[in-house]
């Protein structure tokens, strides 16, 4: 796997999780990397440090190695070579420019792939599979879209043969529209869900589910194909394909019983209604059960590892940043963060919530930061949304990308979600949002904040409030 070598990589956009990852494996194979971005900020800066590669702040075209073999450019939209710079520089070089998903398709030519795809729950998933993997004792390569708690790093090329990634349904690159996963040279598969997501660049149900039709068709005929048949669209698609195994709670040859909430649930995994483990987690939610079921069923169908080390594996895993991980454990009140980049992910945070704290009022500070949340066409979502929050504190949507699509305004979203809750209000600056936790916090809640951006500062103000006014005795 390893093909060591003095070769150059040039990354334009080297911050984000997916290019930075990728820089990680491609230095792990032996390349000599420099990059470049707009911002820098842990981990992925120090992860970037730890292994030797050179950034620099700032889009320039002398940012560029002169004797670079190759240049990895990044899909955001400041990266346009109309506007930056740099990018233009790097097409107008001859020095041959690869997206990293393509980097990936060639990391990935001699392993047995495992990807890892849906429109949620893939970066747990992924994290949870390789955990497993290196816990019982195996060096398996992984490739995680987010930041994992208890691994060390995001990504790395081991001396296994099994590659475990998470896949993306989005585009490869601004000249190629593929899907990034359609790159990876996919052996199995791990399909949680299909929900139609990225509007902003799937406009129909049918345009989103093209790239899961593409993946499904391209696997070998031995493949293991694990989808889960709790969510409707991804039972939908295995319908079309042999050799499926489904997974779920409420339906699936994979599946959970006698579950029991707490601090750290415990539940039996089952096939075909025969226990094979009791697995227990300090993971939260009903959804997060659902993530381990379906990672046990492709680990213990491909035989990779066996069910006491996968128990094992499971009780020590300590999930996912920005994933329902608390934020003031010297606090009497919860405070959680949730990744609430769909309507999906947010239902699951709030039901986590509703299943671990059933005593406690339920109080979320939401923030629509991505297109699914703040179009027009997808306003039905907060019909049922809030469903069992006391409280909801919605701040105003993000503003990127307002004006190349139907942007819901505040005033609507509050009108909307009030329809069926009480207790929804709107808030233009966070300052305002502080001041009515800080007035209206009596001491029994639990808070969850629902973002995929950073609420303006108020995921770090919000836990430094509630520690300061309510500390654990």
């Amino acid at each position: 796997m390893k093909e060591k070598g003095s070769k150059k990589a040039h990354f334009i956009g080297i911050a984000g999780v997916g290019m930075g990852s990728t820089a990680l494996l491609l230095r792990d194979s032996g390349w000599e990397i420099t990059g470049s971005d707009v911002g820098f900020y842990p981990p992925m800066s120090t992860h970037l440090k730890d292994a030797g590669i050179n950034f620099k702040e700032g889009y320039s075209k002398e940012n560029i190695p002169k004797d670079a073999d190759l240049i990895v450019m990044g899909k955001q939209a400041k990266l346009s070579p109309d506007t930056n710079e740099e990018a233009r520089a790097a097409i107008d070089s001859g020095i041959e420019i690869k997206s990293f998903a393509q980097v990936l398709g060639k990391l990935t030519k001699n392993t047995k792939n495992i990807v890892v795809t849906g429109s949620y729950a893939k970066s747990t998933c992924t994290a949870l599979l390789a955990h497993c993997l290196i816990n019982a004792g195996k060096d398996p390569s992984y490739f995680i879209g987010a930041v994992p708690l208890g691994i060390e790093k995001t990504a790395k090329l081991g001396d296994g043969n099994v590659f475990v990634l998470e896949g993306d349904e989005y585009p490869s690159a601004h000249n190629d529209d593929r899907a990034k996963f359609l790159h990876y040279n996919t052996r199995d598969v791990l399909l949680t869900s299909a929900s139609h997501d990225h509007i902003n660049v799937f406009p129909t149900l049918e345009d989103y589910l093209k790239p899961f039709k593409e993946l499904l068709e391209s696997l070998p005929k031995e493949s293991k194909k694990i989808i889960c048949f709790d969510n409707s669209e991804a039972k939908g698609l295995a319908q079309n394909y042999e050799g499926v195994t489904s997974y779920g709670l409420n339906e699936g040859v994979w599946s959970a019983k006698d579950i029991l909430y707490g601090e750290a649930s415990t539940f039996a995994l089952t096939k075909n209604g025969e226990s094979i483990a009791l697995l227990e987690t300090t993971l939260l939610g009903a959804h997060n059960i659902q993530n381990i079921v379906g990672v046990s069923a492709i680990l213990l169908e491909k035989e990779l590892i066996t069910p006491g080390e996968l128990a094992e594996g499971v009780r020590t895993f300590k999930g996912v940043n920005r994933r329902l991980n608390l934020l003031t454990p010297k606090s009497s009140i919860p405070v959680y963060e949730g990744f609430g980049s769909s309507f999906e992910k947010a239902r699951a945070g709030f039901e986590a919530m509703k299943v671990h704290f059933p005593k406690r009022k339920i109080v979320t500070v939401f923030e629509p930061h991505t297109f699914s949340l703040r179009n027009k066409g997808k306003i039905t979502g907060y019909d049922y949304v809030f469903d069992g929050v006391d409280e909801v504190l919605v701040y105003k949507p993000a503003e990127q990308g307002a004006a190349t699509h139907a942007q819901l305004t505040l005033e609507e979203i509050v009108e909307r979600a009030s329809a069926n809750h009480k207790n929804v209000r709107g808030f233009e600056k966070p300052e305002k949002i502080i001041k009515t936790l800080e007035e209206g916090l009596s001491g029994d809640e639990v808070i969850i904040l629902m973002t995929s951006g950073d609420l303006d500062g108020l995921i770090e103000e919000i836990p430094k409030l509630v520690t300061k006014k309510h500390q654990r005795r």
